[in-house]
């Protein structure tokens, strides 16, 4: 694997809530240099970075119901973003809901997030730490039957991040119907290429650049 073809596989994410437009207009900066898939930041900052990356090749990923997947309000912020320009949204699953068996109220979640986002891509964040396995398969194969383009292990806010052995877990469930996005303490070349190697198709990660530059090529 190439840099350029590494980079292409991450999303390039500012989450911070102390994060300001210096912040978001260096990240753009540094995936369009890099060639990022995309920057992955919060709602308020997706106009200046949809006016930044103009056809610039990356693109604007908006986090929606971040980071705790327990707001009303997630058709409303996907509506928002994608007027604002955003390419993808991730959105939090309500793992409430489902570690309470309300499995048709997940559904409903992602399926009002899916048709607000107009045939954009949405990621679903299923927070593998809060789940069992059996749950974490449960929450795929919601996503999958919602309309959902991937899952996504972690926010990076809980209490651990993202698991080679749960992007397997993933991955499996999802018979490749779904892309798997790892995300949530990926700091290192190693860690990084553990979960492509699991199977994720995307990465979302802080530490991107010093990931990349660890390739020798």
């Amino acid at each position: 694997m190439t840099r350029t073809e590494l980079a292409s596989m991450i999303d390039h994410t500012l989450l911070r809530p102390d994060a300001g437009p210096f912040d978001i207009e260096t990240i753009c900066g540094e995936s369009i240099e890099y060639g990022f898939a995309s920057v992955c930041i919060n709602p308020i900052w997706v106009s200046l970075a949809n006016v930044i990356l103009k056809e610039a090749g990356p693109f604007v990923c908006s986090v929606v119901g971040f980071p705790l997947g327990a707001t009303n309000c997630m058709v409303e912020e996907t509506a928002g973003a994608v007027e604002n320009g955003a390419s993808e949204i991730d959105m939090v699953m309500p793992v409430g809901y489902l570690k309470n068996g309300d499995t048709l109220k997940v559904a409903e979640f992602i399926r009002g997030v899916v048709n607000a986002a107009s045939g954009r891509p949405v990621k679903v964040i299923i927070e593998t730490c809060l789940l069992t396995d059996n749950e974490k398969i449960l929450a795929c194969n919601i996503a999958m039957d919602n309309g959902a383009a991937w899952v996504k292990t972690s926010t990076g806010f809980g209490s651990a991040g993202a698991k080679a052995e749960d992007v397997a877990l993933m991955h499996k469930a999802v018979k490749g119907r779904l892309g798997v996005k790892a995300s949530g303490g990926i700091r290192t070349l190693e860690n990084a290429l553990s979960m492509i190697n699991a199977g994720a198709g995307r990465l979302g990660c802080s530490r991107s650049i010093d990931i990349v530059e660890a390739l020798d090529f």
